[in-house]
């Protein structure tokens, strides 16, 4: 086995120039792919991290059909010594708990229907940055008796900083819920959705005013890293019984997979005619190392090399060759890929203002991992097996004193 390991690699290097451009050419095209690869998945990673970090968190634990009927009714009690096990969970960051419903909110002759959001102020902003959109104001304390009112919502109120509007809806078991509220901050959203719909009240007044003491309708909880979701998923799916539902980001937003899913599977279009080209590249490669020794096979087979060492040697030069093209673009490719990791691209002009308008932060991210290269390597390698099957057929069929005679 070491002969032919060594015929193989000597054989390669009788033609360098041939060998560099062959091995370049694949260099380049895993080099492209990785960077593609790693730029979409780190686009992904990074929507999902945007969108879950904007409200709802990567994991949320309900009272069982909350979901489905976002009732106050379907609310919960959670001890503080559940919520301590979930923060010792691996990878578990925080854990948010609110109190939500609907209800009717108005000033003088204005009403509206508003999502009205009782938090742990503190919990709440190290999770949503709610207090980074305070534009006007002071932001909320934990027994804060007043709220945060969304700018879109105060400005169809016509309200702001120091008036107080009356919250009129239904609290646990249908109780009424009523008061009249004083506005303490005004925030300001991105998404126009949130902007006209969103009231913060502190979790204690908005768990009296709903007749719901030591109630909640749900924790979100944020894990350092998405790759280790599914492990925290089961996790905390093992501390609750079938009368709580415990969803991942996935069910709560499917919208946002679909469009994921959409646009993944463009971009793998692209890599696939991405990895035809390789394909081809190789197999020109291939064929024009054949064709140009096909005397030189001719001659061996008529002193005595049996076909199938002969193709096996063959066999070793391909994998060779697409070898140190694969294994340069992964070098190369690690330290590149993680400087972007680490300092994204900044974009500029129509495509940042366009991002910007959807509260997100006008980047390109780029994904750093062991997956990427491992698939981009594989792939490749199976197409170069593939290739390489054209000088195991041809040897298997070559006819010594013809082959001579070219």
């Amino acid at each position: 086995m070491k002969t032919y390991l060594l015929l193989a690699w000597r054989n390669l290097w009788r033609n360098k120039r041939r060998t560099i451009i062959a091995s370049a050419s694949v260099f380049f095209a895993v080099l492209l792919a990785l960077v593609m690869r790693s730029m979409q998945e780190g686009s992904y990673d990074y929507m999902i991290d945007a969108s879950v970090s904007m409200y709802t968190g990567y994991i949320q634990v309900h009272k069982d059909e909350y979901w489905d009927k976002r009732s106050i009714d379907k609310s919960m009690e959670v001890s503080e010594e559940v919520v301590k096990e979930l923060r010792a969970i691996e990878n578990v960051t925080l854990i948010t708990p609110r109190l939500e419903s609907f209800s009717l909110i108005s000033y003088e002759n204005a009403t509206k229907v508003a999502s009205i959001i009782g938090i742990d102020p503190e919990q709440e902003n190290r999770m949503t940055k709610l207090k980074e959109k305070l534009i006007k104001g002071n932001y909320l304390t934990e027994n804060s008796n007043g709220l945060l009112l969304a700018e879109g919502l105060a400005e169809l109120l016509k309200v702001d900083v120091g008036d107080s509007v009356v919250i009129y809806g239904q609290g646990y078991h249908g109780v009424t819920a009523a008061d009249r509220v004083p506005i303490e901050g005004i925030v300001k959203f991105k998404l126009p959705d949130l902007n006209k719909t969103m009231v913060y009240l502190s979790m204690s007044y908005a768990q009296w005013l709903y007749s719901a003491p030591d109630r909640i309708t749900t924790l979100s909880i944020m894990i350092n890293h998405i790759d280790n979701q599914q492990a925290v998923y089961e996790n905390v799916n093992e501390m609750f019984d079938k009368n709580y539902e415990v969803m991942s980001w996935a069910e709560m937003m499917p919208e946002l997979v679909q469009s994921i899913e959409i646009d993944n599977a463009g971009g793998i279009i692209m890599l696939g005619i991405l990895y035809v080209i390789i394909g081809f590249g190789i197999f020109g490669t291939v064929m024009m190392m054949t064709a140009e020794r096909t005397k030189e096979f001719g001659i061996l087979i008529s002193i005595g090399m049996k076909k199938g060492r002969l193709a096996f040697i063959s066999f070793l030069e391909s994998l060779f060759l697409t070898f140190i093209g694969v294994a340069a673009g992964v070098i190369v490719s690690i330290p590149l890929l993680y400087y972007f990791y680490k300092n994204p691209i900044e974009l500029t002009g129509e495509m940042a203002e366009m991002i910007l308008s959807y509260g997100l932060e006008p980047i390109l991210p780029f994904r750093f991992a062991p997956n990427i290269f491992i698939d981009q390597f594989l792939t490749v390698f199976i197409i170069a097996l593939i290739s390489v099957s054209y000088p195991l057929l041809f040897i298997r069929r070559l006819k010594p004193v013809e082959a001579m005679r070219k």
